[in-house]
C-alpha cells in the first residue's frame, strides 16, 4: 500500500487547509486510517484516525475542535480539515493505515499502523 498525501503549504494563522490522503497499490476499505504530526525538535503525535467505514474517529486532545477526519462516500480517500491554523500547527502531516488483523486496534497507537505516507508539510506563518 502506498499513501500519498497532498494538500499542506504556507499558510498565514487563522487560515485552514484540508489535508488528502490518497492510497494505492490496494485497497484500504477495511483499514483505519490516521494521520500523525511531526513537528521540529518534537516527537511524532498522533492527530486524528477514521474507522474503515467512517462510522467512528478518534481526536487528539490538542485537535479537538479545529481538527476534522472524514472518509467521505465510502471511498478510500481520507481527508483532514485544520481550521484557525496556527503557528504550534507547523509540521509534516503523515497519513497511515491500520490493517486490523482480525482484532480491535488502538487507533491512537503509532505501532498499529502498518504503512506510512511520506507526509506533507504546513507551515504557518504568525
Amino acid at each position: 500500500v502506498q499513501l500519498v498525501e497532498i494538500g499542506g503549504g504556507l499558510v498565514q494563522a487563522g487560515g485552514s487547509l484540508i489535508l488528502s490522503c490518497a492510497p494505492s497499490g490496494r485497497t484500504v476499505s477495511s483499514y483505519t486510517m490516521g494521520w500523525f504530526r511531526h513537528a521540529p525538535g518534537k516527537e511524532r503525535e498522533f492527530v486524528a484516525a477514521v474507522e474503515w467505514n467512517a462510522a467512528s474517529t478518534y481526536y487528539a486532545d490538542s485537535a479537538k475542535g479545529r481538527f476534522t477526519i472524514s472518509k467521505p462516500g465510502g471511498k478510500d480517500t481520507v481527508y483532514l480539515q485544520i481550521d484557525k491554523l496556527s503557528v504550534e500547527d507547523t509540521a509534516k502531516y503523515v497519513c497511515a493505515a491500520a490493517y486490523p488483523h482480525g482484532s480491535r486496534i488502538d487507533p491512537y497507537a503509532e505501532s498499529s499502523y502498518d504503512y506510512w505516507g511520506q507526509g506533507t508539510q504546513v507551515t504557518v506563518s504568525a
